[in-house]
């Protein structure tokens, strides 16, 4: 019963059978709180009992997640960003909750190919930065993460297939050759190097965690890839969305989208 599943919600054609609207964070540990203060908790207002996506804060008034969140999949205005969490199923004093005044996803997000995983959610007022809030910086345009380096995930899930947290967990773990990926019978239809990232070493014997479908993949306190898809059975390795490709899209999106009150350019855009 290690390695077990992978991420969350992932379309049926590419994992057959796979229970949806599922995100298992198998091991990892807990995190010190407030210590990834970019992280954001994406929470649908209709339907509680539903699993929640993960995102994290790029600018004061934007947050980065999946396109392929299924809780997402509604009117901006029954989104709420909650920021600033350590346990989500508490009321912390660090916790701000934000409207979503729009989504946009990629313009080229294709949902059987899990193409261009991501969108940006402009949030209906600047969040208020603060020790437990702040932004991660983005990758330069282009930058890509070597094979070998170690990064981490993090996000709220469960910790098997029965019990969930509300807690935020971590984990770190290996960058992967993209022919990991390339060469993987489930994953190799899908797995585009430009556009993705290969992460977990797929001998690995410590049970995986996945961190949210929609949370960062941190290389150097730097946000290189977005949980994106994983194989029908959990096991690593993963395929994140490669934020380096999208950097100019990214930053073309938010200064067209400049909300009142917030700085047109933050020390994550800037970076």
């Amino acid at each position: 019963s290690e390695h077990l599943f992978s991420l969350a919600a992932m379309p049926a054609t590419v994992l057959l059978h796979w229970p949806p609207h599922q995100t298992l964070i198998i091991g990892g540990r807990e995190a010190k709180p407030h210590s990834r203060p970019y992280m954001a908790y994406l929470q649908r207002k209709t339907c509680k009992g539903e699993e929640k996506c993960g995102g994290f804060l790029v600018r004061e008034d934007f947050v980065l997640t999946a396109a392929h969140c299924p809780n997402l999949r509604v009117a901006s205005r029954d989104i709420t960003v909650l920021l600033g969490a350590h346990n989500v199923r508490r009321e912390e004093e660090t916790q701000q909750r934000v409207s979503v005044r729009r989504k946009i996803p990629h313009p080229r997000y294709n949902k059987t190919s899990i193409e261009n995983d991501l969108m940006l959610l402009q949030l209906a007022e600047p969040a208020e930065l603060t020790d437990a809030i702040y932004t991660i910086p983005l990758p330069q345009a282009g930058r890509t993460v070597d094979s070998g380096s170690v990064c981490s995930v993090a996000g709220w899930g469960k910790t098997n297939r029965y019990t969930s947290t509300s807690i935020l967990h971590e984990v770190e773990l290996e960058v992967m050759s993209d022919e990991t990926c390339q060469e993987d019978r489930q994953l190799r239809h899908n797995y585009k190097p430009s556009k993705m990232m290969c992460v977990g070493e797929p001998d690995e014997d410590k049970a995986s965690f996945s961190g949210d479908s929609g949370g960062p993949l941190v290389c150097d306190e730097v946000a290189h890839g977005i949980v994106s898809f994983g194989k029908k059975n959990g096991s690593p390795p993963r395929v994140f969305t490669r934020i380096s490709a999208y950097v100019p899209w990214i930053k073309k999106t938010m200064r067209g989208l400049s909300s009142p009150g917030s700085y047109a350019e933050s020390p994550a855009s800037l970076r």
